[in-house]
């Protein structure tokens, strides 16, 4: 059992018991210190104050209170809301008496801030440590490490432990295994955790919701939801985005209305989480005045709700705006992350403001920003559509990661643009050395070789999309609240008959009006 988080064990240390470390004189007076910190340290916690809890660890240290558990975890959590998992750690390999809650803290301290193999080592470290046992709080931060590094074997074992030691019918511990494998693609053993629970919440609901959704189970997720409702189980802010995010996606503009309505109902509508769900959905249905009142509604703006906006407004070619939402993020002191300036040089990229994607891709610098694929496949494409293909082949050959498809799409573009059918040849090769790629990439180059009449290089691009299996492309009617789904020359549907007659219909009315002028 758990195999794959073991590893050589190490010494345990006898811990002091709280008593020999604080005298019994004097608790009674360091409580009232106690409850004093802890309250203004959860207030300075929910206004992401640094200074003033940097001030009050230092009077917790003057004071000798280090070695209370209590303090420890308030102070682990402190540090890791505010983006500080090492100063966490330090917290807590300072911290004289480990509780079952000071492991929970430091494991989802490092799992919440992007280090989840870090959490995951704290883990182990806790198993060998012998004195303390895993509980339903631990549960949960560590099926979050396992989901988020996409570990499903891993997170099998861990799941394999909670049964073993009775967490199985733990209500906190088996939403938590929900998500875990949802986040890895299981969604079959999601559902059977789901069903076999005895008692589900709200947060087991919206994990399975959530997991159809992004599995593109559309009619299952939006059935799940109607059983949340009509069975009157609770339902949060939570369980809103995955159901808005298929109305988005799948362009049912009036369930999404009719969704926004209910949040409304629910007071949930001026939450981040909802907000940027609806955002997204006004916006992708070309509502882009709604997506701005739903912006203007949120009271507690986040990252997340400015990404939301950013790239509405990106959508939508209003580049002064999202510079003006930048700008006013900047004042807000939110912190922008990857996803931020993705929307910005996205703007840019659809804009042609070659010198303002420069400075914005310079920025992420400055806020410890390490640039991914999708950055670079905005500055390949920024300088190939304007004409400077030499600037965009070097920027490709110097940039520290592999190029993607994303990557040559946007040079190959350029090259088509401007017409160096020469260029795109020659790096025709280094495209297809990345293996399968999609068909677009060989049609842009069929398009590229017969616009500079190289027949026999454009026939042998379409002959190669020819031999491949490739996703058909379906095109979608809304009616009510059912989506018809349809390709090219579709026979299939229950009433084609009526919809082909009706298209007849329409053409011959279009002749007479045509005739007729």
């Amino acid at each position: 059992m758990l195999h794959l988080l073991q590893d050589e064990p190490l010494q345990s240390l006898q811990k002091p018991t709280l008593h020999s470390v604080i005298p019994q004189s004097s608790l009674n007076q360091q409580r009232l210190e106690l409850d004093f910190i802890c309250k203004h340290l959860v207030e300075f916690t929910r206004r992401r104050n640094l200074l003033c809890g940097q001030s009050f660890h230092a009077r917790v240290f003057k004071s000798g209170l280090q070695a209370i558990p209590l303090l420890c975890n308030q102070l682990i959590n402190f540090y890791s809301k505010l983006q500080l998992p090492d100063c966490s750690g330090k917290i807590f390999h300072e911290t004289e008496l480990e509780s079952s809650t000071t492991w929970s803290s430091i494991i989802s301290s490092f799992t919440r801030n992007e280090s989840p193999l870090l959490g995951l080592e704290y883990f182990k470290r806790m198993l060998r440590s012998d004195v303390m046992f895993v509980d339903e709080f631990i549960f949960p931060c560590v099926t979050k490490a396992c989901g988020t590094i996409n570990a499903f074997r891993l997170g099998q074992s861990v799941h394999c432990l909670a049964v073993k030691i009775g967490f199985d019918g733990n209500v906190f511990v088996g939403s938590s295994v929900i998500d875990m494998y949802n986040k890895c693609g299981n969604l079959g053993d999601a559902r059977k955790v789901f069903d076999e629970m005895p008692e589900k919440n709200v947060v087991s609901w919206s994990g399975m919701i959530d997991g159809y959704a992004k599995l593109g189970e559309d009619e299952e997720a939006l059935r799940l939801f109607k059983t949340v409702l009509r069975e009157g189980s609770t339902v949060n802010d939570f369980s809103f985005p995955s159901v808005i995010g298929i109305c988005g996606n799948s362009t049912l503009f009036e369930l999404g209305k009719q969704m926004h309505a209910l949040c409304v109902k629910m007071n949930y509508n001026e939450t981040s989480f909802v907000g940027s769900s609806l955002i997204s959905m006004y916006s992708k249905n070309g509502m882009i005045d709604g997506a701005e009142r739903v912006f203007d509604e949120v009271s507690d703006k986040n990252v997340g709700t400015y990404n939301a906006m950013l790239i509405a407004r990106a959508h939508h070619a209003d580049t002064k705006r999202v510079f003006e939402l930048f700008r006013r993020m900047e004042t807000a002191k939110i912190k922008p992350n990857s996803i931020t300036f993705v929307c910005i040089l996205y703007a840019c990229n659809h804009a042609g403001l070659l010198n303002e994607g420069g400075h914005y891709f310079r920025m992420m610098k400055q806020y410890g920003i390490q640039p991914g694929a999708r950055h670079y496949a905005s500055m390949v494409d920024l300088l190939a559509r304007a004409g400077q293909l030499d600037e965009a082949m070097k920027f490709i050959n110097e940039m520290p990661i592999q190029p993607t498809e994303s990557v040559w799409t946007a040079f190959l573009t350029g090259c088509k643009i401007h017409g160096h059918t020469d260029l795109a040849s020659s790096v025709a090769d280094r495209v297809f050395e990345l293996g399968q790629v999609s068909s677009g990439i060989y049609v842009l180059l069929s398009n590229i070789y017969a616009a500079a009449r190289k027949h026999p290089e454009a026939a042998q691009m379409r002959k190669m999309v020819g031999d491949k299996k490739w996703e058909v492309g379906l095109s979608w009617v809304e009616e009510g609240n059912r989506i018809h789904t349809f390709v090219s020359g579709d026979r299939e549907h229950e009433i084609s008959g009526g919809i082909y007659g009706k298209l007849d219909e329409l053409g011959m009315a279009m002749e007479h009006d045509v005739e007729r002028s």
